[in-house]
């Protein structure tokens, strides 16, 4: 987008304290449930802003209120944990713990998050309702939003709604990807053991080559989709990690691949897992192995509300011009699902992406990069989502 529209004052206020804020978290990224560097930040951020209810959750994370004298209360929230992928963005902030990087933008979420929180705190009271800001750990891992709800982060006040961006790099700044309905996919993860009999290299006809097995077991699995599955829903199997062997002349005794399942619905899930387990079984069987096959599936879809979706779109249509908005579901997981299994709400992705300034990375990679110049427009926007949702 060639020309972005102006922020309100009280945004250009705090837009080099937002960016700065991000830096400072870009350099000390924090892995799940690691996060007590990034946790102390927030929390003495939120005092400092002067939030009602400022206390750690969930062990890493973070909550406080701003308290409005309007009418209702919605949540915001921001991820706040990063990857062990070690960094070559080449950023002057770049990170300074070795092999943990911020690679999805959650350090940008946090920073957005916090300036939301200083506009509403500075500029907002008497005709606004109030908004819970909830600063969830382990968003890579598990558990992290399951136990923020169980420890009442939704309640008192209660919150009707829940609300939340994620940073793209995948489209370009001044752009919104939101749709309504399964938006993210159920993620599964599945652990396949394979058994065979070692040897020595020079005598394979004595041995069961847990690395030829593993190979024909990958190469099969590529048809549980695209020979098993309905073409007319999304599904996606990928392994993503392979373990074998010791040397270069011994056969392999055993190999343990790793991978991903995704889906929409439970239905397709259990498809999908049965049919990969039937697939690595026979393989394995076939060459004379034997496999153990295990699966788990570590949070729902995420489903946004219609309404939610729609005031979402229409707000980016009016704030960044009718072709600002994109509708297309991802495969990629996140645990903003349970948080909206537990409450209407809406999750949606904003654009950081700009080609012309060489900006154009990819999420979970050590190159990953945005343009900050995104970080200030997602404070407008969400200050804009929260104003009408509080109104509906």
């Amino acid at each position: 987008m060639s020309r972005l529209p102006a922020v309100r004052p009280e945004v250009r206020d705090v837009a080099q304290t937002v960016i700065a804020d991000r830096q400072t978290l870009h350099a000390w990224p924090e892995l799940p449930w690691k996060e007590t560097q990034t946790q102390r930040f927030i929390l003495d951020q939120l005092t400092a802003i002067g939030l009602e209810d400022v206390r750690p959750i969930a062990k890493t994370g973070a909550t406080a209120l701003f308290r409005g004298n309007g009418r209702g209360c919605v949540a915001w929230r921001a991820d706040i944990d990063a990857l062990p992928i070690p960094e070559r963005s080449g950023l002057p902030f770049a990170s300074r713990n070795e092999g943990v990087m911020h690679a999805c933008g959650h350090d940008a979420h946090i920073a957005i998050a916090l300036g939301i929180a200083r506009v509403l705190q500075s500029h907002h009271r008497d005709d606004h309702g109030s908004v819970r800001f909830i600063f969830q750990p382990a968003e890579e891992a598990s558990g992290g939003a399951p136990a923020c709800i169980a420890e009442g982060v939704l309640e008192s006040p209660h919150v009707s709604r829940v609300l939340g961006l994620h940073i793209s790099a995948d489209i370009p700044v001044g752009m919104v990807n939101v749709a309504p309905g399964p938006f993210f996919a159920m993620p599964t993860f599945i652990t396949i053991e394979i058994k065979g009999r070692g040897g020595h290299g020079a005598a394979p006809q004595q041995s069961i080559d847990a690395v030829v097995v593993a190979a024909h077991v990958i190469t099969a699995l590529q048809t549980v989709v695209s020979r098993s599955s309905p073409p007319s829903e999304p599904a996606v199997l990928t392994i993503g990690t392979v373990q074998a062997g010791f040397r270069s002349n011994v056969i392999a005794e055993s190999a343990t691949l790793t991978g991903t399942i995704r889906s929409y619905t439970d239905q397709m899930k259990d498809h999908l897992v049965s049919r990969a387990q039937q697939v690595a079984e026979g393989v394995c069987a076939a060459f004379g192995a034997t496999a153990r096959f295990e699966h788990s599936t570590s949070c729902p879809p995420v489903v946004n509300d219609g309404l939610l979706a729609g005031l979402v779109a229409a707000e980016s249509s009016s704030y960044f011009g009718p072709a600002s908005v994109v509708a297309a579901a991802s495969m990629g997981a996140d645990d903003m699902a349970d948080f909206l299994q537990a409450r209407p709400g809406v999750y949606f992705w904003f654009g950081a992406r700009n080609e012309k300034k060489g900006i154009a990375g990819r999420h979970h990679d050590p190159g990953f990069v945005i343009d900050e110049d995104a970080l200030p427009h997602a404070v407008e926007f969400g200050l804009r989502v929260i104003e009408r949702t509080l109104s509906l």
